[in-house]
């Protein structure tokens, strides 16, 4: 087990693009552990993504269990994952590991469809909304290079300082 670290912005390596998995073998198997155990080691969150620790293959935690009172697919490992519908669009508040001293507002699709391989290797779909569908698209703009503060609805008037991050 490691707990890895987090890198934060402005480190330029957040703007690079994560390549494929090829192949979900005991590597990959072993640093998806060390992820998730970095992820329940941190501020408390709801997805990480293998670039936020200097990997760049696409690889995402997402957990929204937590939130019971919204639909969810509970502990996701998602591979490879890629978005092949969105629908509706809607403005929410986000935050980020790599960006601990702000949130913001950003607008996101609130129903997406998915394809991405579990651990097991096998392909399989999804179908998400609300916040759910959210932290999957933040947590993929990772894999593309991208943080929330590129998509903020407006550079003045949704950057917010984050008063308590613990």
């Amino acid at each position: 087990m490691a707990i890895l670290d987090i890198l934060l912005y402005p480190d330029s390596r957040l703007e690079q693009t994560s390549s494929l998995v090829k192949s979900v073998d005991s590597e990959v198997l072993k640093f998806i552990f060390d992820l998730e155990e970095t992820m329940k080691a941190g501020p408390p969150s709801v997805g990480i993504s293998a670039p936020q620790v200097g990997r760049f293959q696409r690889i995402v935690i997402v957990n929204v269990s937590s939130k019971t009172k919204i639909p969810n697919h509970g502990r996701l490992i998602l591979i490879n994952p890629m978005i092949l519908h969105k629908e509706g669009y809607i403005v929410g508040r986000e935050g980020c590991l790599s960006v601990p001293q702000y949130t913001g507002n950003v607008e996101r699709a609130e129903q997406i469809t998915l394809q991405a391989l579990n651990q097991e290797g096998e392909t399989l779909n999804y179908k998400m909304e609300g916040f759910e569908a959210r932290v999957v698209q933040h947590e993929i703009d990772h894999l593309d290079g991208l943080l929330f503060l590129d998509r903020l609805v407006s550079r003045r008037g949704s950057l917010f300082a984050r008063k308590v991050f613990k």
